[in-house]
C-alpha cells in the first residue's frame, strides 16, 4: 500500500511539474504554485525525486526565491506583470464573446492583485563588491 501511495505522489509531482513548466511559457497558468505542489508531492513520494527536483533550474528560479525571501524584487515583478498585461489585453480584444472577456478580465485582475499586493516587494540584493567600489568613487 505504501508503494502505491508513494507512486501516486510521484505521479502528482510530475503532473504539477509539467503544469508549472507550461506555466513558464503561458502566463495564464501560475508557475510557482504548481512547482510548490510538485515539491510537496516529491517530498511525500520519494526522497530521490525530491532532491533531484530541488536541484533543477525551475526550482531554483521560481520556488527558492519565494521560499527563502518571502517575496520578489521589483524587476522580477515587472518581468512577470508586463507580459501578463500584453497577453490578457490581446486575449480580451480577440475573444468575441463578452462572457469570455469577463472571465479573462477577472483572471487578469486576480493575477495583478496577487503580484502587486500579496507578494511582498523586497529590495534587490546589491553585489557587495560593486557597493564597495561605489563608496571609493
Amino acid at each position: 500500500m505504501k508503494k502505491a501511495v508513494n507512486g501516486l505522489f510521484i505521479g502528482l509531482g510530475f503532473l504539477f511539474l509539467g503544469l508549472g513548466a507550461v506555466g513558464v511559457a503561458l502566463p495564464l497558468l501560475p508557475t510557482t504554485p504548481f512547482l510548490i505542489l510538485s515539491t510537496l508531492c516529491f517530498a511525500k513520494g520519494s526522497e530521490k525525486f525530491h532532491h533531484w527536483f530541488m536541484g533543477t533550474g525551475l526550482y531554483l528560479k521560481y520556488v527558492e526565491p519565494t521560499k527563502n525571501k518571502k517575496g520578489m524584487d521589483t524587476a522580477t515583478k515587472k518581468r512577470i506583470i508586463l507580459p501578463l498585461a500584453v497577453i490578457f489585453s490581446v486575449s480580451i480584444i480577440w475573444v468575441p464573446f463578452w462572457h469570455a472577456k469577463a472571465v479573462i478580465a477577472l483572471v487578469a485582475l486576480f493575477h495583478f492583485y496577487y503580484f502587486l499586493f500579496r507578494i511582498k516587494t523586497i529590495p534587490k540584493e546589491v553585489d557587495t563588491e560593486k557597493k564597495r567600489m561605489e563608496e571609493y568613487h
